[in-house]
């Protein structure tokens, strides 16, 4: 079970069964921060589960059943702002394209659950920041983000907490980024309209219908009786 290939995984909605992984799962998170150095060290095992019972967490596992990565959904400001957060990968299983797929997910169980809100995600990870960008978030500072006191507390156990603080929660090393629905569905919709435009604009070959190819036809025969009974007088 070495090999990169030989290793199958399955990304799907957490539930009751998956709440074994919570303990592991913030070990994992916390270690994963302190070797960076940077970012949210701490989630509560309790926390965790409720997530999954509520059906608001992505998991990773292997076809054998061993624990490899998660992620999960928080909203605020009555649901106007939703965030993918939490998002881990079993140190194990990286380099696996794990990271990515369980965004994907989270990011399409986000928009099936808040089909209206805006989704933002801040982060120290480029690797985070590029998957963010291929879902279609963009940067933007702080303040286009929610300002629920609730969401920025849960920085508190960051050791750039008072970087955040120190700035009046307008920058730190994090970077900020946001995925508007109403904008995205404006993009689609202009886009779609230069399509439409530009097939008028250049119409394909005109296909004639039969019936009016026989009336043309006729004519033509017509006129050409008539041209040859002239010339005969």
């Amino acid at each position: 079970m070495n090999k990169k290939e030989d290793i199958q995984f399955i990304v799907q909605v957490a539930s009751e069964e998956h709440t074994q992984f919570a303990q592991l799962i913030c070990d994992t998170m916390e270690d994963s921060a302190k070797k960076r150095g940077t970012g949210i060290a701490k989630r509560k095992p309790e926390y965790i589960i409720e997530k999954m019972r509520q059906g608001k967490a992505i998991i990773a596992v292997t076809s054998d059943g061993r624990w490899a990565g998660f992620c999960y959904i928080e909203a605020w400001e009555g649901k106007n702002y939703v965030a993918n957060s939490g998002l881990i990968v079993s140190e194990e299983f990286r380099k696996h394209g794990l990271a990515k797929r369980i965004k994907q997910k989270a990011f399409e169980l986000t928009r099936k659950k808040y089909p209206n809100a805006k989704m933002f995600g801040i982060t120290t990870s480029a690797a985070v920041m590029k998957i963010n960008s291929e879902l279609g978030y963009k940067p933007v500072p702080f303040s286009e983000l929610t300002q629920d006191d609730a969401f920025w507390n849960g920085c508190k156990s960051c050791v750039n907490y008072d970087i955040l603080m120190r700035t009046n929660r307008k920058i730190c090393l994090c970077t900020g980024m946001l995925y508007n629905p109403k904008e995205d569905e404006k993009k689609k919709f202009e886009k779609n309209l230069k399509v439409q435009n530009a097939k008028k604009k250049i119409p394909s070959k005109l296909s004639v219908p039969k019936s009016r190819k026989m009336q043309v036809a006729i004519g033509v025969k017509k006129k050409t009786k008539k041209d040859s009974l002239k010339d005969n007088q």
